[in-house]
């Protein structure tokens, strides 16, 4: 946890395991059938090596960023590495999602990463057997991220039900009801599921999110502070492809309830990459020019009203290392 924080204890962290969207963009410049892992890899190997020195921590895929770029990531910093793979399964119920195949916490572990997310499928409105399927995982996952002592990050996305969403090109549900946000907060903060970190969506649609200081707000940041009271444990904001102006108003919102930060990528970076790839020399001006000023301002609001992560009220009564005694050498389990 405190390797993918800053001192103070925010979390300003960058996603570079996008990778539906991604291939999408590259399929179609490139003119080829499939993604190439070369422009897929170096596309993320720039995004890495530019954006890494003003991120607490880089979230990879292990498909192409980390084998593609793994050298590139800064030591210094925190790294967190993605379980599940992107293709789910429809069916009328809902979505069910599933982890790479032969891919592990322990694995994830082993390479030496900082933290596990998991991106979660859900609604509160699917079918019972959807539910209890993206339940057990959250749970196993939880049960393997303890045994191998490393942080749990859970992002809970919501999706249109039936025919109507596309989980290849996901955007953010605009028809979502800010109640289902709050619900998924209440479902997975439970102690059975081992979540350490929360990577949630704003409640409210990311382009009908005001100002923070307008008039208007207040009704907005009602259901901000309502997920705050929601989760007792540190909480960041995902930008689920908002532009760069919503997500700013997302995250200042969030810092006011409560939030200790934020893991986004595509409102850092997609705009560069949009518009300048396959151009490396460009791309990486481009992340420079745009996205780290852009970046630098959401550090801005985080340092101003967000809540350090060891202040969350789970630690209300401190922080201690478990078994801390003499004999902690022995008590230590070895899996």
């Amino acid at each position: 946890m405190r390797r993918l924080a800053d001192e103070r204890g925010l979390f300003k962290m960058t996603a570079v395991d996008q990778r539906p969207g991604v291939e999408a963009l590259v399929r179609s410049r490139r003119g080829a059938a499939a993604a190439l892992f070369e422009d897929v890899g170096q596309a993320k190997r720039v995004l890495i090596e530019t954006l890494s020195p003003w991120s607490t921590a880089m979230l990879l895929d292990p498909g192409y960023a980390y084998p593609f770029a793994a050298l590139q990531t800064d030591p210094r910093r925190g790294l967190l590495m993605t379980y599940e793979q992107w293709d789910c399964e429809e069916t009328p119920g809902g979505r069910k999602t599933f982890g790479y195949p032969d891919w592990s916490v322990e694995k994830i572990k082993r390479m030496g990463a900082d933290g596990v997310k998991l991106m979660l499928w859900w609604r509160p409105d699917a079918s019972e057997d959807v539910k209890a399927h993206q339940r057990e995982l959250v749970k196993q996952v939880g049960r393997d991220c303890r045994r191998h002592d490393i942080a749990f990050l859970l992002e809970p996305l919501l999706y249109p039900l039936g025919s109507e969403g596309n989980s290849a090109l996901y955007q953010e549900d605009a028809t979502k009801r800010p109640e289902m946000v709050i619900d998924t907060a209440l479902e997975f903060r439970d102690e059975c599921y081992g979540v350490d970190i929360f990577k949630m969506e704003s409640p409210i649609a990311a382009n009908a999110v005001p100002h923070p200081d307008a008039p208007e707000s207040a009704d907005c940041q009602q259901w901000f502070d309502k997920l705050g009271q929601a989760l007792d444990r540190p909480w960041v904001m995902l930008s689920a492809g908002a532009a760069m102006e919503p997500f700013r108003r997302i995250v200042a919102h969030a810092c006011r309830a409560g939030a200790s930060g934020y893991l986004a990528g595509r409102a850092i970076w997609w705009p560069t990459f949009e518009s300048t790839f396959p151009d490396w020399d460009a791309m990486r001006a481009g992340v420079v020019r745009d996205g780290i000023p852009y970046a630098q301002t959401l550090h801005a609001l985080l340092e101003e009203s967000g809540t350090p992560w060891t202040a969350c009220r789970a630690f209300s009564q401190g922080i201690e290392l478990a078994d801390a005694e003499a004999d902690f050498y022995k008590r230590y389990p070895a899996s």
